[in-house]
């Protein structure tokens, strides 16, 4: 049997999720919904909203944080947007895959077309789509040329769409969708608005190849492992080195998820940084230095200058700005991503502060382990090593540092936001409106 046959016979299996992992992803279900709403504001400042409505009207699925109706795919569309655009959605860090962004994004789309959906087939269509596009990025050897949450993250969310539409024709359903997968690393490197649009393409593509494949049309049947495949254009791997081990455990129980609204890639540092700012161990006046050696991923992703004229998009990338914010606030608040703070001396100052350093590491993949060294003003030196990013498994967030996100992105949603997506993301999720 060909790795490609065991990864749908796995997505089209009737799974009934254990409590670890139900539990797992009805949290970041809550997690994901919440990032959504928080990003409708900024969505709606960037035109990319009134873009989508000229695409259609319709009643057919919620725009997240607003409430409106769209056609499906727009609804999709949307949703992806507003769930990537502030970089506070979870990641799977071991497969650089923010499957959750994508696989949300179009099953609530098509849950809602649908008029509901039964929770715990929600739930493992969602498992299933997040183990999918996990699995395709921890198969992946080398560094990424295109943008892997996209490309990855429009496979499994095209299988967990299928499941929920009753569409079994998964051969098509994801060559259809492979046919569609697009995005590239350039977005990354310039700090691009385009790096949301391109998790937003891949929830569209994901509900248009099931829409493809329910309609009798065909797509490629050797998407992932053909001359011309996954494996042979988008990324150096091999698929089995997933589907190996494909249903022994649960990829969703293994996703991070990220307690600021930046680049992953800046979290050990920012963590560091709000522990001892927390404890009272450091403040921005004693603070002379920060050296942070990290692995070669990380500096690729965050290593970027901050400079006044750059976007919102860039400043969320930019490591040196991140520690002068955290120092400043305390905090990492989107409202803070202005012409007028990229500007402000007091924050420049902070940030030319920070100094980045490769630390040697050869895997082109690897968030860690970093270390941080900070110098303070009467010479002492702090240092920390990271083994493990704050919000990944196994240095889980607090009830506290949860409840903060939470409350935070409540406040950026605003009134206009349905209180279910804080409070029971569950029925919101599947109990349309």
């Amino acid at each position: 049997m060909s790795a490609t046959q065991r990864l749908l016979d796995f997505a089209r299996a009737d799974h009934r999720l254990g409590p670890s992992t139900r539990a797992a992803a009805e949290h970041l279900l809550g997690d994901t919904l919440a990032v959504g709403a928080a990003g409708r504001s900024f969505s709606e400042t960037t035109g990319l909203a009134d873009a989508t409505r000229r695409w259609g009207a319709g009643p057919e699925a919620r725009a997240i944080g607003s409430g409106e109706r769209l056609p499906a795919p727009s609804a999709a569309f949307l949703n992806g947007f507003r769930i990537h655009c502030l970089e506070w959605d979870a990641v799977h860090s071991q497969a650089v895959v923010h499957a959750l962004s994508v696989v949300t994004a179009a099953l609530g789309a098509a849950i809602d077309r649908r008029g509901g959906c039964d929770p715990e087939a929600a739930l493992a269509a969602l498992a299933v789509g997040v183990d999918v596009a996990s699995g395709i990025g921890v198969a992946s050897t080398g560094a990424m040329r295109f943008f892997r949450p996209a490309t990855a993250g429009v496979l499994g969310a095209a299988l967990a769409v299928a499941r929920i539409e009753g569409v079994d024709r998964l051969e098509d359903v994801l060559g259809l969708a492979y046919s569609q997968a697009a995005g590239t690393m350039q977005a990354h490197l310039e700090g691009s608005i385009a790096l949301p649009i391109q998790i937003a393409v891949a929830v569209r593509a994901a509900i248009t190849a099931v829409d493809l494949a329910a309609a009798g049309l065909t797509g490629p049947h050797d998407p992932l492992e053909g001359p011309f495949g996954f494996y042979g254009i988008v990324e150096d791997g091999e698929l089995a080195r997933y589907t190996d081990t494909i249903g022994e455990t649960w990829r969703i129980e293994e996703v991070a998820i990220k307690p600021f609204p930046s680049g992953r890639a800046s979290h050990a540092v920012l963590g560091t940084l709000d522990t001892l700012l927390r404890a009272g161990e450091i403040t921005p006046a004693t603070v002379t230095r920060i050296e942070a050696f990290v692995p070669p991923l990380i500096h690729r992703l965050v290593a970027r200058p901050a400079s006044d004229d750059m976007t919102a998009s860039y400043a969320r990338l930019s490591l040196p700005f991140l520690t002068a914010l955290m120092l400043a606030d305390g905090r990492i608040d989107p409202r803070r991503f202005t012409p007028a703070t990229f500007a402000d001396p007091a924050i420049r100052a902070l940030a030319a502060k920070f100094a980045i350093t490769l630390d040697g590491n050869e895997d082109p993949n690897a968030l860690d382990p970093q270390r941080v060294v900070i110098t303070l003003s009467d010479g002492r030196m702090i240092e920390r090593r990271v083994d493990h990013t704050l919000g990944s498994v196994e240095a889980p967030m607090s009830d506290e540092q949860t409840a903060a996100k939470r409350g935070l992105a409540r406040e950026l949603a605003g009134p206009e936001a349905d209180p279910r997506i804080f409070d029971n993301p569950l029925s919101y999720f599947t109990e349309p409106r």
